[in-house]
């Protein structure tokens, strides 16, 4: 074979520095966003972020529930649909909704200082203090204390003794002498602290404690306490007609012991376990100009970035230092800055789009989600599907029906008779309200939830009507089933 020499032209994509950055950045959430730029921060002198003029205070979404609706305060703001209007504090009923409900919000600097400061809540005891404090009060002897004590540390979360008695008489030392019958002792006294239920060894006794705790009078309460020992399996399956006669009684007498079973807590541990909370940046804020629903970028959630003029500027008069180190993290700021404003650029045009075609959502709520898919937002902004995707995860918009993601805006659809489609959402949320307005005495089934929907022209099968019941976490037909 001869060698030769050829000239020959192609086309390859090359993933740039900047370009990887650039994809980096998309794909992170607000929070993830901001450790990066901190990051960023201490690393590069050259990068620096804009302090905010004094009184120049930034819209911050309330994260405690659904932002107070924004019709009335846009309808009139004259600006236009592409171009939202400015706050004017001169204007008595411009007012942001935004600012609602912020401590400070409406007053001045010298308002803030002469006002009282705010109370910090104190941190909530923990089950295990709260109950060996009540331990501390009491009159036992130092040997009862020390066991009832050990039986505090060996309860979960929920208040449950789930270890057995002789397990946890074998972990004390020989010389100790615990019997079991000492630890049973010292498991009644645990019973009769608060909260009621506490040392239970099952749901049935936590429940058979809580009633014990009532007075005789209590309508129901023999009945309740007879099906919380020996029966709570009955009344979880529902088999009310096999209760009624092992406890002979009527469908009234039933019904009153069931209600108050169902006011008791199963869980006496609960309310003292630790409280995880979640804070949700919305990276985008609707609202409603001139009856047009318009995405916004949220100011709160936009790192303001610049370069330091002070090393810039060195940089600048001394232009033999060009390729120097200086010059490398400088270029790296610019670029910086440009991939988070482009960012923030493409989360707001893919929100908008997403408005745009879900709007009947924002204005009759969930039975008017349309089908939607990844596809039809990039192929109308030009972008690529997995720029969408990466877009729409963990980027978050503020609705005056409460923060969402921007991934819930999208879903699977179902034919229609009519030759259209209906979205998953939608369903689920006509699901929901079937079961709300269903007769409880004869609960809607799969097959007649399906059937229903059929009359509306939407074809949906009964497992799918399954999967979506147990999405929404409601149980199936027998376990919907009361007196």
């Amino acid at each position: 074979m001869k060698q030769t020499l050829q000239l020959k032209l192609s086309q390859h994509l090359t993933l740039t520095p900047q370009l990887q950055q650039s994809i980096r950045l998309l794909q992170l959430s607000t929070l993830e966003l901001n450790q990066e730029l901190e990051r960023f921060l201490a690393e590069n002198p050259l990068l620096e972020r804009e302090e905010s003029e004094e009184g120049d205070e930034s819209p911050v979404v309330p994260l405690n529930g659904a932002p107070t609706p924004v019709h009335q305060s846009t309808e009139d703001s004259g600006g236009a649909p592409d171009e939202p209007p400015a706050y004017d504090e001169s204007r008595p009923g411009d007012v942001d909704w935004f600012l609602e409900g912020i401590p400070g919000g409406g007053g001045t600097h010298e308002d803030a200082d002469d006002g009282e400061y705010p109370q910090l809540a104190a941190e909530a005891p923990s089950l295990r203090e709260h109950l060996l404090g009540q331990l501390s009060l009491t009159t036992l002897p130092d040997r009862d204390r020390s066991l009832v004590a050990a039986l505090v540390d060996a309860l979960d979360e929920d208040g449950y003794l789930s270890q057995p008695l002789e397990e946890i008489a074998a972990l004390f030392p020989a010389e100790a002498g615990v019997e079991i019958d000492e630890l049973a002792i010292a498991l009644r006294h645990l019973q009769n602290f608060d909260p009621t239920g506490v040392g239970a060894r099952g749901p049935e006794e936590c429940l058979a404690l809580q009633l014990e705790a009532l007075p005789e009078a209590t309508p129901g309460r023999d009945h309740a306490l007879r099906m919380a020992r020996d029966h709570l399996a009955l009344l979880a399956a529902r088999d009310f007609a096999r209760l009624r006669k092992l406890l002979h009684c009527d469908d009234a007498a039933l019904r009153t012991a069931q209600k108050l079973i169902q006011s008791l807590n199963p869980r006496p541990g609960s309310a003292y376990g630790p409280l995880e909370t979640r804070y949700v940046i919305a990276d985008v804020i609707l609202r409603k100009v001139k009856n047009v629903w318009v995405a916004m970028l949220n100011p709160a959630a936009m790192p303001k970035l610049r370069i330091n003029r002070i090393y810039a500027d060195i940089l600048q008069a001394n232009r033999s230092a060009s390729g120097s180190q200086l010059a490398a993290q400088l270029q790296e700021a610019r670029w910086l800055i440009k991939n988070v404003q482009q960012r923030f650029e493409t989360i707001q045009r893919v929100s908008q789009a997403i408005v745009d075609r879900q709007r009947h959502f924002f204005e009759h709520g969930e039975v008017a989600m349309r089908p939607l898919v990844l596809r039809e937002i990039a192929e109308a902004l030009g972008l690529h599907e997995s720029t969408v995707s990466r877009v729409t995860t963990q980027k978050f918009m503020a609705t005056p029906r409460g923060i969402f993601e921007l991934k819930y805006f999208f879903g699977s659809h179902v034919a229609t008779d009519t030759g259209g489609a209906c979205s998953a959402t939608a369903i689920r949320a006509l699901i929901k309200q079937l079961v709300a307005a269903e007769d409880a005495r004869k609960p809607l089934s799969d097959s007649k939830i399906s059937e229903v929907l059929g009359q509306q022209g939407i074809v949906v099968a009964r497992r799918t009507i399954a999967k979506y019941r147990e999405s929404l976490q409601i149980p199936p037909v027998n376990l919907r089933k009361s007196l």
